[in-house]
This record gives C-alpha cells, structure tokens and sequence, in this order.
C-alpha cells in the first residue's frame, strides 16, 4: 500500500485521474492526506531530474516517493530499473578503482608503500598494469563485484535474518521481511557514484574525488536505511558501518589473493584521517556549542 511521503500515513491512492484534457496528460489529481493535509505524493507530477536532486540533498521524501510508492514490488522483486542502475553503478565502481590503483603504479604514486620494503608489491602491481586491458577489466570487475556483494550481503543479513545480531539484542524491532527492498534501497541511495561522469568534462583528483563520493553515499545509505527500516540514525549509520566493513574486507582478500595486499585500494588512510578530522571538528562544534548555551 503507498503512504503519504510527508507523514508516511497509509492511502489508497496517489492520484485520481480529473476532468482535464487527457491528451496533454494533465488529467491527473493529486490525492490530499486526510491525516498531515498536504498532498500524498508530489513527486507523481516530477520529472527525474528534481528526483534526482533531492536524492543528493537527502530529503527523506523522495526516498519515500522511490522506496515505498514507486520500486517495491508486493514479490519482492527487482524493478528492471534498479537492475540497469545495479549495472551502471558497477560500472562506475570498476573505472574509479581501476583509475585509483593505476595512479599509486604511475610516477610519484604510493603503490606498495613506497619503500625498499614493498618493492615486491611495487612489482607486482606493475606486472598488472602490463596485462591486457581485458584482463585488468576483468580483475578489476571481479574485484568490484565481489565487494558489492558483500556490501549487500552483510547489511540484508543484520536486517532481515532471524539470526542477525540487530534482531537478537533488540535493536531491530523485527527482522525485516524483503531484502530485496533492501538492496534497492542502498542502491538508490548510492546514485550519487555517477558524479564521476562529470570527469568527462572537467579533470580532477581521482583518490579525492573518491573519497568525497564515499562520504556522500555513506550518508545517502544511512538516510534511505532509516526510512526503509523505520529505526533510528543509530542502527543505520551501524548498518552502513557493517557494509563498508564487509566491502573493504572483500577488497582486501581478492588484492590479497593477487599479490596486491599492499595496494590502497579504497584510500583507507585517508578516509581515517579525514575521519579523525570530522571527528576533532565535531567535538570543537559541541564544545563551542556548549560555550554559547553557557554564555
């Protein structure tokens, strides 16, 4: 059943077809909410461009709009649009990671560590780089592959196995009943991957690019996680935790597999210097904060 994407109460329908010219297509009502008063679903009339901005503006409506009006199927299925999107974020994935390791082998990358030390790892990333492009395509897709299904893996066990940790200690109300939703729901969420296309226009830092992405779809994943679930910011954002670690640690045992286990993969340094960063930044917020309220 659809829901009102203002105060998520249940309706019978979004719309109702009216009186007006129906070969212009403007025939169509907007079903108002007995229970908020506003209409259930303004994003009926929208086109995917507005769609698309409040999905990087995080606004929890549209997620409601795709999530629970538009992509969820009473089979539980995969809404063939959501399959393309699965494809083209894939895509996206394996070109950015392909792009990344290719500049630690490159002249004043950190490939291997950059010492005496790593010279092995050094090697055999240049040993990579001189297969055939089909080849590394296809390390590269594996590679990818493996750490999307993990990825997906781990978040569809804590929130829909009985046997989840969430559900045993009481922090899930309920295991929840179509994984499916949930994997559309991280994969809408996760639309913001195709920023890198803007790359055909401009050049810029790819690892800093990278990791700009990974914070964006990190928040984007806990936001649609939260409206899916219905639970708080805290079991989404450990959620969305859970996935990065499962997809991090994929990545490491296929580089691993291949002699690669000193390649940065996915700018792990970084993201934990950064994260050290947000952190000091947000204690020094509180504090001034608390200052102020003080004053």
């Amino acid at each position: 059943m659809p829901i009102c994407i203002e105060c998520r109460h249940p309706v019978k329908t979004l719309w109702r077809e009216g009186a007006g010219d129906k070969s212009g297509g403007h025939n169509i009502r907007l079903t108002v909410c007995k229970n908020c008063g506003r209409f259930c679903d303004k994003y009926v009339e929208h086109d995917f461009v507005v769609l698309f901005i409040d999905l990087v503006l995080i606004k929890p409506q549209v997620y409601r709009h795709l999530l629970h009006n538009t992509l969820m199927k009473d089979e539980d299925e995969f809404a063939p649009s959501i399959i393309r999107l699965g494809v083209l974020l894939l895509l996206f994935d394996v070109y950015l990671t392909w792009a990344r390791i290719e500049k630690q082998s490159g002249p004043g990358g950190d490939g291997g560590g950059g010492d005496a030390a790593d010279g092995s790892d050094s090697g055999t990333l240049g040993r990579l780089t001189q297969q055939p492009i089909v080849f590394q395509y296809l390390f590269f897709l594996l590679l990818c592959t493996l750490s999307t299904i993990a990825f997906h893996g781990s978040i569809r066990f804590l929130t829909s196995s009985a046997w989840s940790p969430l559900a045993i200690l009481g922090l899930l109300r309920a295991p929840y009943s179509r994984p499916n939703s949930v994997s559309t729901a991280l994969l809408v969420s996760s639309s913001t991957k195709l920023f890198p296309i803007l790359m055909v226009i401009w050049e810029y830092d790819v690892p800093a690019a990278a990791r700009s992405l990974g914070w964006a779809v990190v928040a984007n994943n806990v936001e649609a996680l939260k409206i899916l679930l219905d639970c708080g910011y805290g079991v989404a954002a450990l959620l969305a935790t859970a996935g990065a670690l499962s997809r991090w640690a994929m990545g490491r045992a296929v580089l691993w597999a291949a002699g690669l286990e000193g390649v940065d993969s996915a700018g792990e340094t970084s993201v934990a210097e950064e994260g050290r960063a947000l952190g000091a930044m947000l204690l020094y917020a509180r504090d001034w904060a608390g200052r102020l309220a003080v004053g």
